[in-house]
């Protein structure tokens, strides 16, 4: 296929600039600005026989002016395009900070002799790290204050921050351009000063030997894939550090990490499908890590150290996980046995092992729940949860021998809520509740869970929240989440930002669709590879279920999702149109042929478990036949913003571009389509905790514009 005319991208080069320039002149205007047209460029791409045409391919280098001027002048028209809302998006922000306690502490958690926690200060941006030694009324000791390392950036990001075995060094990497490249810095805590061991283009994970002066850290390829671990001794050069481990195999991640125990560093191969894993005595950091289990095909096992044993969760003969034990000096598949067993309707999700219990979290009929086993005796329990619809999670538990368990909780209308629980008495003590500023009152607002039927019969289910007087008059506004891949769960999260849409009527519903992982194993395979349209079909199912019972109507319904999310909400938008007025779509995977096809970029190889690869026919057709961009058409689709950023190595910025592109040229009607491209940031966004609420406010003030509701 012949390249393109580069003229005719110098044209719209200079159409989309002009654009900007006008657009940013509109303040006075009495029309609406006229959105920027990106110029086709025909670019082809064959497969199987198939052709694809993409019009917008060119759009892929980032170091291309005429793609830069486009992206800006998007932005342009997006700001032009949201001027009479610009009030309303201050009032959203100003009382998302009002309800926050801008000046505030997490409860600290002991490692050692050391209290550590982090703090906030109002007006500031980012956390900082501090401890105590002893107890809590000893003197503050600031570790790491990201204030002072962001100040002059317009992105931070803080990867990994590791305090050595002794106590006596910090380990942290940060990342200032939101590529999720790291660089590693050391500083002595005794003194404050940083050594001279810096190294670059890491990924996330670190991990101390316990001698205190070796690192293991993570490095990745031109793909983003992790693929080295690393050894470095500090004071010399990282060229020559030791290559710990280096997996040629490109659909496997590296990962290190440290057991509880402390006893033993653990190096993890892993893909959706498959793992293995290789221990060493963190008392010898020089010597060679040992393999545990091989790797086998769609088997995963992961491990924890208490005594004598590895504590294993493994999926071998177990769908939803059980966990089985072995000896620490043979530790193979042929010595497991079970501890835990497998249960058909109960997923194991994760585990941690303490020196007298082992504490399993459980998915059960969509929830979960924390269970308890006494190592010695083998008597069980679990915790007990005050409501029918919440989130719990494992807290700060940095104490191996131990009888305190750690736990984080919250639910729709129950602010974040930190609790240690007495792992031998069963006594819950609540330690702190986020504390929500002007008088929230969770009596206001009402939680509900229920199920839609899907095509196939299979009961999706719904959580909602909403104020109680929100349906007094009949159906609502609602805006309707999802997500719906690897086998995530969007449990019930307390939000306090999201009490400015609900105040204003607004109802709150999470479609929990096949592909996530809240009914266990079964369900996430459910939606994914050649079942992932359930993931869509079960969505609009929850629509129209929503509609049919009185909470909204199709006029008045917002949907939304991120990422996979994204997908999700790009592949209903082309099945139905008609049935939302209202979506919008953050870092969207809309591309989806084009990118997996496309070894060269983040997340393709190994991701061919969950969406299947393209370069064998039948999921070439199937993907193709659900991929946003690929289903774009002449019909009236509803009010669109699309948020997305331009150093996003996760979906990359030119999916959400191309797709705005087309969706421009091909739609029908006079629906609004915007995209707001964040042109320093990755894909969460902006860094700052601050500028992440305006970011927040942006989204809510253009749905409650399109939606039609007052304050």
């Amino acid at each position: 296929m012949q390249k393109p005319v580069r003229g005719t991208r110098l044209i719209a080069a200079c159409a989309v600039a002009l654009t900007a320039v006008f657009l940013l002149c509109v303040g006075c205007a009495q029309e609406p600005p006229e959105p920027p047209v990106a110029m086709a460029a025909a670019h082809a791409d064959t497969t199987h026989g198939d052709i694809r045409v993409d019009d917008y391919h060119w759009m892929r280098d980032r170091d291309d002016p005429e793609v830069i001027a486009y992206l800006e002048a998007e932005n342009a028209y997006t700001e032009a395009m949201m001027r009479h809302t610009e009030r309303l998006q201050e009032e959203l922000y100003e009382e998302m900070v009002a309800r926050i306690k801008e000046t505030d502490e997490e409860v600290p958690y002991r490692k050692g002799d050391y209290f550590y926690y982090s703090r906030t200060e109002e007006g500031k941006q980012y956390s900082i790290h501090c401890r105590k030694k002893g107890d809590l009324d000893a003197e503050e000791e600031i570790i790491l204050d990201k204030n002072v390392l962001a100040e002059g950036l317009d992105f931070f990001e803080l990867g990994n921050i590791e305090v050595s075995p002794d106590h006596g060094l910090l380990a942290y990497s940060i990342d200032t351009t939101g590529a999720e490249e790291f660089t590693l810095h050391v500083k002595d805590l005794a003194t404050g000063e940083l050594l001279g061991d810096v190294i670059e283009h890491i990924d996330y994970d670190l991990a101390w030997a316990n001698d205190n002066r070796t690192l293991f850290y993570t490095t990745f390829d031109d793909a983003k894939r992790t693929d080295k671990l690393w050894r470095h001794v500090l004071g010399t050069e990282p060229r020559e550090d030791a290559l710990v481990h280096h997996e040629s195999d490109t659909s496997l991640w590296v990962s290190i990490s440290r057991t509880l125990s402390d006893a033993y560093l653990v190096l993890t191969l892993s893909n959706m499908t498959s793992s293995e894993q290789y221990i060493l005595e963190a008392d010898d950091p020089a010597g060679e890590f040992r393999l545990v289990a091989a790797i086998e095909d769609d088997v995963e096992y992961y491990l924890d150290h208490g005594g004598e044993y590895f504590y294993i969760r493994t999926n071998l003969e177990a769908k939803n996980y059980r966990i089985v034990r072995a000896p620490v000096w043979a530790p193979s598949r042929e010595r497991w046995e079970t501890v835990i067993d497998h249960r058909s309707d109960v997923k194991i999700e994760r585990f941690n092992v303490h020196d007298r219990h082992l504490v399993a979290f459980e998915r059960d009929r969509g929830l979960r729940r924390i269970r308890i086993l006494d190592i010695e005796s083998g008597a069980d329990h679990y915790i007990e949860l005050p409501e029918p619809v919440y989130a719990v999670w494992r807290g700060d538990n940095e104490v191996f021998d131990t009888n305190v368990l750690r736990y984080e909780y919250m639910s729709y209308v129950t602010p974040a809520s930190t609790f240690d629980y007495d792992m031998d008495t069963r006594e819950t003590e609540l330690l702190k509740q986020k504390e929500v500023l002007g008088g929230y009152d969770a009596s206001l607002y009402e939680t509900e869970r229920f199920f839609a039927t899907a095509d196939d019969g299979t009961e999706i289910p719904i959580s909602i929240v909403y104020r109680k007087d929100a349906l007094e008059d009949g159906p609502a506004p609602l805006t309707l989440s999802g997500y719906g891949a690897y086998g995530a769960s969007m449990d019930a999260w307390f939000s306090s930002r999201r009490l400015s849409i609900l105040d204003r009527g607004v109802v709150f519903a999470m479609a929990h669709v096949r592909g996530g992982g809240e009914m266990g194993e079964e369900w996430y395979e459910g939606g994914k590879l050649l079942n992932k349209k359930n993931t869509f079909t079960d969505f609009i199912a929850c629509a129209e279920h929503l509609i049919a019972e009185g909470y909204t109507t199709s006029d008045r319904l917002a949907i939304s999702g991120g990422s996979a999310g994204g997908l999700l909400i790009g592949a209903v938008l082309n099945m139905r149109p008609d049935l939302f007025a209202v979506a919008l779509v953050s870092v969207p995977f809309v591309d989806a042929v084009s990118t997996m096809l496309d070894e060269t970029i983040p997340l393709t190889v190994n991701e061919y478990d969950e969406w299947g690869n393209p370069n064998e026919e039948e999921y070439y057709f199937y993907i193709k036949s659900y991929s946003p961009y690929d289903n774009v058409a002449a019909v009236e689709y509803p009010d669109i913003l699309i948020t997305a950023s331009l150093n996003d190595q996760r979906v990359q910025y030119w999916e959400p571009a191309k797709w705005t592109a087309k969706l421009r040229a091909t739609k029908t009607g006079d629906s609004v389509l915007l995209l707001k491209m964040n042109m320093g940031a990755g894909h969460g966004g902006s860094s700052g905790r601050y500028d992440w609420m305006k970011e927040i406010a942006f989204d809510y003030a253009f749905m409650l514009d399109r939606l039609g509701v007052e304050g």
